[in-house]
């Protein structure tokens, strides 16, 4: 019977029902089978409203829709294209930092195709670089913001390392530790660039203080927004959660009432499609906690652990191996949900291993966030190809080298963990 269950209940996933539907048939089946009372879903939801850190996500997803559905990032590329234009392959620089500063301030790196794609492929084709690498540039460098505070993947993985009672997890730790990653994958995918077009020659313009400090000055709103963040979280006057609520009124000020880009009365249009993000999140977190519990009753995590135990003799196979998981998991599901569903019977295991949770976090938003843009179904992808009208092969021959590039500096980050702890540990 439970054979049957689990067919039909993947049969339904495959078919397109809701995911959060799917996890939560799963935990009614198992608590049913198990005798145990049903109350425990609602209960289970109830619990992760004591989350004060939980209340940091919808204030910094109503943020990130709020700049996505300004000209943020029209005044990003002009800033960018001011700094550092001037530089060998200025163009490639701009593009990565702009992505993903776009990436950090949103939290979707498929909102930053579609925001800057219009603006950064022409100026890149009319550099001189092909559209190929300049398409594949643009579909592969916004993800690199979700490892940037205030990072919503990082911020969901410490809330469920806490939900678990997993010591030395802390959301400033995480934010601090994507940095260096964060940096390297940006410095190594620039190198790349200027290799790849290193028979050609690489144009650069004219460095102008006038037009940088108009583009500063231009720009200098959203340019506070990082420093509330980590001015506020790091010197210890806000907690993160309060640093959100903080960030939330801050960008509602400024595109409403500064820049007066967005229409007072489009706010509440704003804030329901936020809100719509966040609810479906909090569905499948609650629902997939749920689970765990049930999980963790079956003993799974422990049958897991003692059979990764049995095959896998010492850390580092175990990373190998996580870090294959990962990107195939990147490919089919959305970062969100697979941290959700798989953080909490990765950890456990991960920690036995004698592995840092906070490099865990940083380890598993990197393979993510690979994933975004690993054939065949990437969802940036997916995005990219609508964005550029491309078809979905040309996407993947643009995407594969940056995908290889980028998984090279995976494994840096997997097997070097004091790239990721020594600002932290």
């Amino acid at each position: 019977m439970s054979s049957l269950i689990t067919v039909f209940l993947a049969f339904f996933a495959v078919v397109g029902v809701p995911l959060f539907l799917i996890i939560l048939a799963f935990a009614i089946w198992g608590f049913y089978t198990s005798e145990i009372d049903l109350m425990v879903l609602p209960i289970e939801l109830y619990r992760l409203t004591e989350s004060s850190v939980l209340m940091a996500l919808p204030m910094f997803a109503f943020a990130g829709f709020l700049l996505s559905e300004s000209k943020t990032a029209d005044r990003l590329v002009r800033l960018s294209n001011a700094a550092l234009g001037w530089l060998p392959g200025g163009m490639i620089i701009i593009a990565l930092l702009t992505s993903s500063f776009f990436t950090m301030l949103t939290g979707g790196s498929g909102v930053t195709i579609v925001a800057l794609g219009a603006l950064l492929l022409p100026a890149l084709t009319r550099s001189g670089y092909s559209e190929r690498f300049s398409i594949g540039l643009i579909t592969s460098s916004g993800s690199m913001g979700l490892l940037l505070p205030p990072a919503i993947p990082l911020l969901l993985y410490g809330v469920i390392a806490q939900q678990m009672d997993i010591s030395g997890v802390e959301i400033n730790d995480l934010f601090i530790a994507g940095l260096l990653p964060a940096l390297m994958m940006i410095v190594v995918v620039y190198v790349y660039g200027l290799w790849a077009n290193r028979h050609d020659p690489l144009p650069t313009q004219a460095f102008s203080a006038r037009e940088l400090w108009l583009s500063v000055k231009e720009a200098k709103w959203e340019l506070a927004v990082p420093v509330i963040v980590l001015g506020g979280i790091f010197s210890g006057l806000l907690v993160v959660s309060d640093a959100a609520a903080v960030t939330a009124i801050y960008v509602l000020i400024i595109e409403v009432f500064v820049y007066k880009e967005i229409r007072l009365r489009d706010v509440p249009k704003v804030m329901r499609d936020s809100m719509i993000m966040v609810g479906g999140i909090l569905m499948i977190l609650g629902v997939a906690m749920a689970l765990t519990n049930y999980l963790v009753d079956a003993e799974i995590p422990q049958l897991l652990f003692n059979f990764i135990q049995a095959n896998v003799t010492d850390k580092f196979t175990f990373l190998v191996l996580l870090n294959i998981f990962l990107l195939i998991l990147g490919a089919f599901l959305d970062i969100f949900a697979a941290i959700i569903i798989m953080v909490p019977l990765i950890l456990p295991v991960a920690v036995s291993y004698g592995i840092d949770p906070v490099h865990l976090g940083i380890v598993f938003v990197a393979n993510m966030q690979i994933g975004y843009f690993t054939p065949p179904v990437g969802m940036n992808l997916f995005i990219a190809s609508y964005r550029f009208n491309k078809s979905i092969t040309a996407l993947y021959r643009a995407t594969i080298p940056f995908m290889l590039v980028l998984l090279i500096t995976v494994l840096i980050i997997t097997y070097v963990p004091w790239l990721s702890l020594v600002m932290v540990r």
